[in-house]
């Protein structure tokens, strides 16, 4: 499995659709196997998209994200783990654990019963 966190400066940049850098972490058996530093060019969502494919992502990890974006990476067949925030070595620690969305890395003002909420509705509309 391979995610991507969108990253600067060792911590989760606040927007996905803003963000240039991007950390690629391949996971075996629970475990990270290799990172690599990758720049993203484009802004235009689907074409973003297409970059985030176009690795290998399997996961995308970043804070907020527009609706657009999401939409063109979900039609991308990449699933995305939003509104999270804190210390890269922090989130890839807490995604080996499954701890990810427990409370302790959501972004300010977004309630882990809210993150829910909108992924069950997403699946819920195709």
């Amino acid at each position: 499995m391979r995610i991507a966190i969108a990253h600067c400066q060792g911590r989760l940049s606040p927007v996905f659709d803003f963000s240039n850098s991007l950390c690629l972490i391949d996971i075996d058996c629970g475990r990270e196997t290799s990172r690599e530093l990758r720049t993203l060019v484009s802004r235009e969502p689907f074409r973003r998209a297409g970059e985030v494919l176009a690795l290998g992502v399997d996961i995308l990890i970043c804070g907020a994200l527009s609706r657009q974006m999401e939409t063109a990476l979900d039609a991308a067949g990449v699933r995305t783990v939003g509104f999270i925030c804190g210390n890269l070595d922090d989130v890839v620690a807490a995604f080996l654990q499954g701890s990810l969305e427990d409370g302790r890395l959501l972004m300010p003002g977004c309630a882990a019963g809210r993150t829910r909420r909108r992924r069950r509705n997403r699946r819920g509309r195709g």
